[in-house]
């Protein structure tokens, strides 16, 4: 079949077929990327150092930002701040500690922006610790921390899955 004039007329004025329109997909990219940015802040989990290995539990709670208390095998960790070492917390026959006495005021004095203000105002404290170190060691930790005023102690712990 031959084509007509009119056929070859209307195929040299043809205008050539519209590429991707990328501005709705670029908005879309944009979108993504300020969710994930939000989103990735808020759901922070709380990473234990190599040396400390926690306990696994079945739990439901998040963990929420508070002031934390790391137990290892060798030191007794505040904020990142070492303030006794751990063989001396076995001995110690008193039910408080006063060097975590003194480095929890330090923290309440020495607020530096909004974040910290809300952890120390929250009153709350997170007890990482290793699972080798005996209850005793803890009770004396968290009777320290209730006499300092931080009254919702939190232990952290792996989580599994649940069974049920």
């Amino acid at each position: 079949m031959k084509n007509s004039r009119r056929i070859k007329r209307m195929g040299r004025n043809r205008k050539a077929v519209p590429g991707l329109n990328l501005t709705s997909l670029m908005d879309v990219f944009t979108i993504l990327v300020f969710f994930l940015l939000v989103n990735s802040a808020a759901s922070e989990v709380l990473e234990p150092p190599k040396q400390i290995t926690l306990p696994d539990s079945v739990v439901e709670a998040k963990p929420r930002e508070t002031v934390v208390i790391m137990v290892g095998t060798e030191t007794v960790t505040v904020q990142g701040e070492e303030v006794i070492r751990t063989p001396e917390l076995l001995e110690v026959r008193a039910e408080t500690i006063g060097a975590i006495t003194e480095r929890l005021e330090f923290l309440e004095r020495n607020i530096i922006g909004i974040s910290t203000q809300a952890v120390v105002d929250s009153k709350e404290v997170t007890i990482l610790a290793d699972r080798t170190i005996p209850f005793s060691v803890l009770k004396k930790i968290m009777s320290t921390c209730t006499q300092s005023g931080y009254g919702k102690i939190s232990l952290a712990v792996i989580q599994k899955a649940s069974q049920g």
